[in-house]
């Protein structure tokens, strides 16, 4: 099986989302620059020095820009997969739509969002080896 290894979540105000999930729950979340999109991580769990959660079934997550885009309005999740050309083809056969090309995220792995059949925007992610 392909894990759920991430999720994300849409902000309209980042210093107000990063302020209410840190005081409410105690994440510890990092401001990424704009080469990374201007991406919010959001640490929700232990990880070891690989970034791998230490506690089974837990994962980590981030925030990106809610825009006019209906698809940046809603919650997604990340499914990791041993490879995302593959996969493409995979959610196409089985009714699924690919949203675009694949983009290399540095030093994390190469990631594309779809359409699953029920119009869920999901995303997957080869992760880059070590």
């Amino acid at each position: 099986m392909d894990p759920v290894t991430h999720f994300e979540m849409p902000a309209d105000d980042k210093k107000r989302m990063t302020k209410f999930y840190a005081s409410v729950f105690g994440w510890k979340l990092q401001q990424l620059g704009p080469e990374m999109g201007d991406y919010v991580l959001a640490g929700t769990t232990e990880v070891d020095d690989k970034q791998v959660p230490k506690q089974a079934g837990r994962i980590n997550g981030g925030f990106y820009q809610r825009t006019d885009d209906p698809l940046s309005k809603h919650p997604s999740v990340v499914i990791s997969v041993q490879n995302v050309a593959e996969s493409m083809k995979k959610v196409t056969k089985a009714g699924g739509k690919i949203l675009a090309e694949p983009q290399d995220i540095p030093g994390i792995g190469l990631w594309v969002s779809f359409l699953d059949t029920e119009g869920n925007r999901v995303s997957m992610i080869q992760p880059k080896t070590p």
